[in-house]
């Protein structure tokens, strides 16, 4: 059957199922479909089960599922629905059971249970549609979701599902205050599908959650435009794939941008083409595991057309607000012609001839009624009125048009009442031929909107400095890239510079000494030193060889390097550290949700207060008159005077905008400073939260220790005389070589990098048991050894220094043996595994021997013995080694007050020894994965404050229950994704320093909000002229400067934050710090180990009982029942 035949019956069947629903399908028909299903039992080898899956946070779990268990053999589909919070999985009853595929899940730490299970039939649904319209209680019919199969062809019809709704954010320009913002997300959350909007006035966007089958995101970018802003679509938050914008040349007509399109989205990998005639330019979505910018650019031109990549300043103006700041200087030079001289008018006229309060010194001008003094200044205030306010006039226009106020509505109404009293009162005393000419405002216009303008220009200016760590980290993208190609034995043969923008997932690029990489990538040639104190906070170079990884982003130091790119555009390190610090600086804390909604009802707030102050001046002005005015002017013109000049100062010195400041600047400036310092902060709630901390809870591989097994002691058991260490490494190593276990790779890779070789000696007769050990033959020793570096053998026990760590060599010499057992000629019999398989292949062992391995145990080692020729020739202990920084870290936390946990799922005996190695006192053990996210809730439940720090897949679910989850970069992207604070370097000191720059950003909220509650508590009281009865009065000119300055201040003291410095190993260790790990090297650390979700103490011991651990036991189970008492067991089973 053909592609369009096959879309034509589907779309007779959907017509089908369209004319069922409109003739309300009646209950005879759910009958008769009953009885078909009754009538046609199916049996198949396939099942069907749906599974019910909790601890999913995000699309990233829904993906992991379904790629890990899809990949598995028998497993024929997977579709797992994060909203319904369940699976369907089909496969294989040969292969699998239920039970088997429920504990697929659960393994990988989400909770499942089994809800439904039936015999699969891919026949039957090819024949029929599945889940049969229903009728509700209206009679109308209701339609679930269904699926229209035929061949591998298959529609999906039904409600909206997660497909639909989309993310997506917008460009808008023209907030100035927080009344902007509250207004903006009130109306567009208004709107029919829209299910969230935050706006976010520093950076200048709007991220819209919508349902794109009710509501396009271009409807939303005009609606906001209707609002009075202007917004444009800049990205797409849920889609996964890249865009590319393009320049094109050569169109002609519809029919060109047509073709353009047609081609283009005829290729693999590309998800959609539009072509603009008019703006001559294409925005392509694209896959780049599929194809590449330069694959896209070679179609268009092969049509005949040239394509150029468009260029990308928005973002970074939008950072800087550059085009703010110029605009605002603009009006602040502009308004500056007219303010200045009318402060020279009100200097001569009003300070030194004092004209308002002696009339008789005015120089009238055609009558006594116009003085010259109010004519200059009428003169100088009407243009700016009529045509500086023009900004201010449209902006409070269209909010007024839509029932709201903002800071602009306020300078208006104060311009608008001085401007027109001031005429009105001209006006009136000319008509009415007044002795003099009267007391007016016009002077408030142009000294309100100079500093306006200035206070504007200055907190823009003050803006692009919160943003420039993000600036910063933007710029660091390379422009461009030297691509080169290469013949089959590695000689170059072509260089071309070529557009960063245009490189693709596997390309070859040089990097010369001093440029910046352009992309993330593996090194295939050349040695050098990178670096990347940008991108993770790592102040030290380092050092690249062929192997390493690079970053891109990251500067080239001496060498030149040859790289094959693994990560181009947006899925590049440093464009996913942008995008998290972007989302970051666009959330919002919950303490910014209140101060937006205080901002709200500030504005009308402050007209009401300004009409109450115009009434109650007004009627006291009747019983409260100064005599100094009493002789020169009419009561009532000093009564209104003062009355309006009040009532006008109010409106000028009120600021919302201060209130709507004092947050985002804050954690603006606070997440941009964590970026550099290799802290990615996923918005202002996790900022907020994580100084409220009271429990730190850690996974303990890869997040307390390196998470990588290597070796860490090696016992000798036999003379050298008998077997050179060297003969017996390259031994055990060759034989290890064909295995692919862990501890076998932790082997030879301390054998590969001590030997310095990367040749291994034949192997044959290669056999492996699990859970037991290996045996095999090893040939031409000698051979090996002659490709090795030459090495001096250790006479005594030594360090053997590398580059991961140092392993500890001990030499027993316990098998006094005195023959050669090594011979050049024979091969050798290789033994190793645990004492059951060294019994098995008749290696004996003893108790010297077994008495070395308990002793390894209890260092939480893991130990295999080495047999050679039927001899116990070495026991080799390999270890998960604890991070150097792990227990400063540990210590550091606990000089703050926060209790420390360590939650893992090894064993109790591994657990306890590396709690002792870095300092903390409670252990879980042996914890499930589902059981880590109960502990966390458990805890939570104590009124307790959780952070989780952990990186694998199986912590995804605790992070995400935690109220911070701190993810380790190096670990899963479930894990990233999970988390709301992302550590980039793999460095525990830096959950201290994530802690620390949250108080100190907190800290600064809460400063910034007293200061812009205390600055209008006190400055509206002054300005509605509270004090007057003490003489202490301001001037509406003087309530603008506060009113532009106060907006500066908050900006400012948001700045102050960029002098962090976060804690480092050398800043926090210290004298007291040291006595502390000299006690955990001595064992002197008490542990309180409960195996799983039990509270029942397992183990609690010390490796030495001298009077100050004894005493320290007491104390520390004293402490740990007491922390014990807190915890409410569930249960005691699980053990």
């Amino acid at each position: 059957m053909s592609s369009h035949s096959s879309a034509n019956n589907i779309q007779d069947k959907v017509c089908e199922v369209e004319e069922i629903c409109q003739t309300n399908l009646s209950n005879d028909h759910k009958k008769d479909n009953e009885k078909y299903l009754n009538k046609n039992p199916i049996t198949s080898k396939f099942h069907e089960a749906i599974i019910e899956i909790k601890g999913m946070t995000c699309h990233s779990c829904v993906n992991n599922i379904e790629e890990t268990i899809g990949r598995n053999d028998g497993i024929k589909s997977i579709s797992v629905s994060l909203n319904k919070s369940q699976g369907r999985i089909v496969y294989d009853t040969s292969k699998w059971n239920i039970q088997m595929v429920v504990e697929l899940v659960t393994d990988m730490g989400f909770d499942a249970q089994l809800l439904q299970t039936q015999d699969y039939s891919e026949e039957k649904l090819t024949d029929q549609s599945s889940s049969v319209l229903l009728k509700n209680d209206d009679g109308m019919c209701k339609s679930e979701e269904f699926t229209v199969k035929i061949g591998k062809k298959r529609a999906k019809f039904g409600p909206t599902n997660d497909d639909s709704i989309e993310k997506r954010t917008f460009s808008v320009e023209g907030m100035t205050c927080a009344s902007c913002v509250a207004y903006i997300e009130r109306n567009i959350g208004k709107l029919k599908g829209v299910h969230s909007v935050v706006v976010a006035l520093m950076s200048s966007k709007a991220e819209v959650v919508y349902d794109s089958l009710v509501i396009a995101a271009e409807h939303i970018a005009d609606e906001i435009s209707m609002l009075g802003y202007r917004a444009t679509i800049i990205d797409d938050g849920f889609r996964n794939h890249s865009v590319l914008n393009l320049l094109i040349t050569g169109l002609s007509s519809g029919t060109c941008a047509q073709r353009i399109e047609s081609h283009v989205v005829a290729r693999k990998g590309v998800e959609s083409c539009s072509v603009s005639l008019a703006a001559s330019s294409a925005k392509i979505e694209y896959t780049p595991t599929f194809i590449g910018p330069r694959d896209i650019i070679k179609i268009i031109e092969d049509l005949g057309y040239s394509a150029t990549i468009a260029c990308h300043d928005e973002q970074l103006k939008r950072l800087d607000h550059s085009a703010e700041v110029a605009k605002w200087r603009t009006s602040l030079l502009v308004s500056l012609l007219f303010g200045i001289p009318v402060m020279g008018v009100m200097v001569y006229f009003h300070w030194f001839l004092h004209t308002p309060m002696h009339p008789e010194v005015q120089t009238p001008v055609f009558t006594p009624a116009l003085s010259l003094d109010n004519l200059i200044l009428f003169v100088l205030c009407t243009p700016v009125q009529l045509f500086g306010g023009k900004y201010f006039y449209l902006q409070s226009w269209r909010a007024m048009k839509h029932r709201s106020a903002n800071m602009d509505v306020l300078i208006v109404l104060a311009t608008t009442t001085s401007y027109l009293y001031s005429v009105t009162v001209i006006v009136t005393a000319i008509i009415l031929r007044w002795p003099s000419s009267p007391m007016t405002f016009f002077d408030v216009t142009p000294m309100l909107i100079t500093f306006v303008s200035l206070g504007r220009w200055l907190e823009h200016k003050a803006k692009g400095k919160t943003s420039e760590a993000l600036t910063k980290l933007m710029s660091l993208q390379a422009k461009e890239a030297v691509l080169v190609t290469r013949d089959d034995d590695g000689r170059i043969l072509s260089e071309e510079n070529i557009d960063v923008e245009l490189v693709q997932r596997g390309d070859l690029l040089k990097v010369v000494p001093g440029a910046k990489i352009p992309a993330d990538g593996i090194v295939v040639d050349g040695k050098s030193a990178s670096d990347e104190s940008f991108v993770t906070g790592e102040s030290m170079p380092v050092v690249k060889r062929e192997g390493s990884t690079v970053i891109g982003g990251s500067i080239n130091q001496h060498g030149t390097l040859l790289i094959q790119t693994t990560h181009v555009g947006q899925e590049t390190t440093l464009a996913q550290i942008v995008r998290l610090v972007e989302e970051a600086q666009t959330s919002k804390a919950p303490i910014q949700q209140t101060a937006d909604r205080i901002a709200g009802f500030f504005v009308p707030m402050v007209i009401g207060l300004a009409i109450l102050t115009l009434i109650v001046r007004i009627f006291v002005g009747f019983y409260i008159m100064d005599a100094e005015y009493t002789d020169k002017r009419t009561n009532m013109e000093v009564i209104l005077k003062r009355a309006f000049e009040a009532a006008i100062t109010v409106l000028a010195i009120a600021c919302p905008c201060s209130l709507g400041l004092a947050t985002p600047t804050a954690v603006m400036v606070g997440t941009g400073i964590g970026a550099i310092n290799g802290i990615l902060i996923k918005g202002g709630e996790p900022l907020e939260m994580a100084h409220k901390i009271t429990t730190v809870v850690m996974d303990k591989t890869g997040t307390v220790t390196k998470g990588h097994p290597r070796v860490v002691v090696i016992h000798t058991l036999v003379l050298e005389s008998s077997l050179s260490l060297l003969k017996l490494f390259a031994a055990v190593g060759s034989a290890e070589s064909n295995s692919e276990h862990p501890i076998a790779n932790s082997i030879t890779s301390f054998v590969k990098e001590w030997l310095n070789t990367k040749e291994w000696a034949s192997v044959r007769r290669f056999h492996a048991s699990a859970g037991n050990g290996i045996v095999c033959e090893v040939r031409n020793i000698n051979n090996m050894l002659l490709s090795t570096t030459e090495k001096n053998e250790p006479q005594i026990d030594s360090t053997i220094k590398l580059s991961n760590g140092d392993v500890k060599l001990i030499k027993n010499g316990h098998y006094d043996i005195h023959e050669h057992i090594f011979d050049d000629k024979k091969p050798l019999r290789v033994v190793i595994g645990n004492e059951r398989w060294m019994t098995k292949n008749g290696v004996p062992v003893d108790e010297y021997v077994e008495n070395l391995i308990k002793m390894e145990q209890i260092a939480g080692h893991i130990s295999v013995m080495c047999a050679i020729n039927g001899y116990l020739v070495a026991i080799i202990s390999i270890a998960d080694v604890v991070k150097d920084e792990s227990a400063l870290a540990v210590w550091a936390l606990q000089r703050m007050n926060i209790r420390v946990i360590l939650l893992t799922g090894d064993n109790a005996r591994t657990a306890e020894a590396t709690a002792r190695q870095v300092g903390i006192r409670e252990v879980f053990a042996e914890v499930l994965p589902n059981q880590k996210r109960i502990k966390i809730e458990q805890l939570q439940e104590m009124k307790e404050r959780v952070a989780m720090v952990g990186d694998g897949i199986n912590d995804s679910p605790a992070l995400a229950s935690a109220d911070v989850g701190i993810a380790i970069a190096a670990g899963s992207d479930v894990a990233i994704e999970s988390a709301g604070i992302v550590l980039v370097k793999n460095d525990l000191i830096d959950v201290v320093a994530a802690i620390d720059l949250s108080k100190r950003t907190t800290r600064r909220i809460q400063l910034n909000f007293l200061f812009a509650i205390l600055y209008n508590v006190i400055g509206i009281p002054i300005a509605a002229g509270v004090f007057m009865p003490w003489n202490f009065t301001i001037q509406p000119w003087m309530a603008a400067a506060a009113m532009a300055l106060s907006s500066v201040s908050v900006v400012a003291s948001s700045l102050l934050l960029k002098l962090y410095r976060k804690p480092t190993q050398q800043s926090l260790a210290c004298a007291e710090f040291y006595k502390h790990q000299a006690r955990l090297a001595m064992g002197d650390w008490p542990v309180a180990v409960h195996r799983g979700l039990d509270d029942f103490v397992v183990r609690r011991s010390l490796s030495k009982l001298s009077f100050s651990s004894i005493i320290s036991t007491i104390t520390s189970m004293f402490d740990s029942q007491q922390s014990i008492n807190r915890i409410t067991p569930l249960d005691r089973s699980v053990s």
